[in-house]
């Protein structure tokens, strides 16, 4: 939760600087384009650099590989109903917010780049208000409704920030389950948020 705090108080300033005018950056600048190649540059270094998490995955229940696919499936149909109610997003707008998958940092930007301001904005509170829902109600799901629950609750946040959590509610033996979770969406979230609101344009 520390590092979401850290996060909206980042964005706060800058908010607060733009606002103010001590700070000017032109509006086509770049400056996201470059700051998002560089945190799927770093996506990409600690993946590729934690062999003992690669390892892990193939001592895995089968059955369990399936895990993350349901939460990104259960993700985006959750987005998709959402937008009914958000009637000024198109649903492919709703369901790249949720493909965030609680990653903030990277689904912010990327979703401003593609799609504006706005729509990040919207995206960046999103996927940090379900980091801290997931580490606020980790225990109450696992206890009432399912050990796999916080997991599927944390979504790509399961590989760091929440993994803690998960493993006090869920239990040691879930840790393992846990990153693999949080590498696949990990992995996931530049490609959804990219292509849903590609796929809306070209089908309309």
């Amino acid at each position: 939760m520390k590092g979401s705090i850290v996060v909206v108080a980042f964005f706060a300033a800058g908010l607060a600087l733009g606002a103010l005018h001590l700070i000017e950056l032109p509006v086509d600048s770049g400056l996201s384009f470059y700051a998002l190649c560089a945190l799927i540059f770093c996506v990409g270094m600690s993946i590729g650099c934690d062999v003992d998490t690669l390892r892990s995955f193939s001592k895995l229940n089968l059955r369990l590989l399936f895990l993350p696919l349901l939460t990104i499936a259960g993700t985006l149909g959750g987005s998709a109903l959402a937008s009914i109610i958000v009637a000024q997003y198109s649903t492919a707008q709703c369901m790249a917010v949720g493909s965030g998958m609680a990653y903030y940092s990277l689904s912010s930007v990327l979703i401003t780049e593609y799609q504006g301001a706005e729509l990040g904005v919207v995206a960046l509170l999103a996927n940090i208000l379900r980091e801290i829902f997931a580490l606020l109600l980790a225990p109450l799901l696992a206890r009432y409704v399912n050990p796999l629950a916080p997991i599927a609750a944390g979504g790509a946040t399961t590989l760091d920030t929440t993994l803690p959590v998960i493993s006090c509610a869920s239990g040691a033996d879930y840790v393992p389950v846990a990153i693999y979770h949080g590498f696949v969406a990990d992995f996931s979230v530049p490609f959804l948020v990219a292509f849903l609101p590609l796929f809306s344009s070209i089908t309309t």
